[in-house]
């Protein structure tokens, strides 16, 4: 029986506690239950549906950290008792921790570090055999090593690569999104279908070869303004990935694998996009069967800044008017081997993963196969009943 999942003040807030503006998604229960965003300040939880009655409506205001600390708006409950009871086990009478999103549309940039980049070209070319990655990784190492960074993408000395990559049989489709003009951005998961902090999150249940992605996720509204950032898993299945690049919705959607949390942190005098630059991103699975993995993603390493990933997302070809959330990608790649050498990480079922930054707190959450998982069913048709039945629209 897998361990559970306790979120507490002190493995769940950032290190400078309430100084930073935190926002959080909350299922608040009552007569007719439902989520509600919500400031987490001195150890208390406030309504901020007043100011508007979902998440993507708030990030649309104008001057929101001011309107936000000049509002005054209902106490719901303390930090710690939020918290206590959005874990594993919750009491549908008392409120529970959500993933901080709800309209927005969920998208990832792929391929945005060196070292993962190098990992995706070993997955395709082992077609997801974990068994036969060490091999080519040792043959592919050899011959363009892992020292991408220096590389701009779109530059003349990524065009130059390219052509001595493709001259040595070595080009491929995720050099081309991490070197060339393009970002790769995808969308990760339906509107909604995020998982919070403290809930289980899901694997498919046919792949055999898949891992965490710790990642910085920047939140962004409709007019292309990054108001803030949040931590994320990216789950992937890397057999699946591996096996074909079509794959990939199948490999990077299923029921809980886009987790999202634990808080949004705004931009405000104590956090700024430059802290997102140089942010590290922690991972730790700690597993049933004793074994820990620790991973680090720093994101002074990423190849392309952020804002150009945000200005490839929306731009005059495509709009979002309920704003995005949009996954940095990650600089970890897991090779240690779990269990049989040469076969490299995998999770197994109950694995507790913890992602965590200075600044941005922890995201907690357990693995589970997704067909286990409770199923989705709170959509929009749902969200939008919800709201009108307690007089928010």
């Amino acid at each position: 029986m897998a361990r559970p999942l306790i979120l507490t003040p002190e493995n769940t807030l950032p290190e400078d506690g309430y100084v930073g503006t935190l926002l959080a998604r909350i299922w608040l229960p009552g007569e007719v239950a439902g989520p509600l965003p919500v400031l987490l300040h001195a150890d208390s939880v406030f309504d901020l549906s007043p100011l508007a009655p979902t998440l993507a409506g708030l990030c649309e205001l104008d001057n929101l950290v001011a309107r936000i600390r000049a509002a005054s708006t209902p106490r719901i409950c303390s930090v710690a008792e939020l918290l206590t009871n959005s874990g594993s086990e919750r009491d549908p009478a008392r409120p529970s921790l959500l993933a901080p999103a709800d309209l927005q549309v969920i998208k990832a940039a792929g391929v945005t570090f060196a070292a993962s980049m190098v990992e995706r070209v070993i997955e395709e070319r082992a077609g997801g055999d974990p068994q036969r990655a060490e091999e080519i990784r040792n043959q592919v190492h050899g011959l363009i090593g892992d020292n991408l960074r220096s590389i701009v993408p779109g530059s003349e000395n990524a065009k130059r690569l390219k052509s001595l990559l493709q001259a040595q049989g070595l080009w491929s489709q995720y050099l081309e999104v991490g070197i060339g003009p393009d970002a790769e951005v995808f969308t990760k998961a339906p509107v909604l279908a995020a998982m919070g902090s403290g809930m289980d999150i899901g694997i498919h249940p046919d792949s055999a070869w898949n891992n965490p992605e710790p990642e910085v996720v920047l939140v962004v509204n409709s007019g292309g303004q990054v108001i803030g950032a949040t931590l994320g898993n990216d789950v992937n299945l890397r057999d699946f990935e591996g096996r074909s690049a079509l794959l990939l919705s199948k490999a990077k959607d299923n029921n809980g694998s886009c987790a999202i949390g634990p808080f949004i942190r705004l931009f405000d005098d104590s956090f700024s996009m430059d802290d997102v630059r140089n942010c590290e991103v922690d991972l730790r699975v700690e597993g049933d069967d004793d074994f820990v993995l620790n991973g680090r993603s720093s994101m002074n390493q990423i190849s392309r800044d952020p804002l150009d990933i945000v200005s490839q997302t929306l731009n005059a070809n495509h709009q979002y008017p309920d704003g995005f959330l949009l996954y940095l990608g990650t600089l970890f790649a897991p090779t240690e081997d779990r269990d049989q050498p040469g076969n490299g990480f995998t999770h197994k079922l109950g694995d507790h993963v913890s992602i965590s930054s200075r600044q941005l707190g922890t995201l907690h959450n357990r693995v589970q196969q997704s067909n286990a998982l409770a199923p989705w069913t709170f959509g929009l048709l749902a969200l939008v009943k919800n709201l009108a039945q307690r007089g928010l629209i």
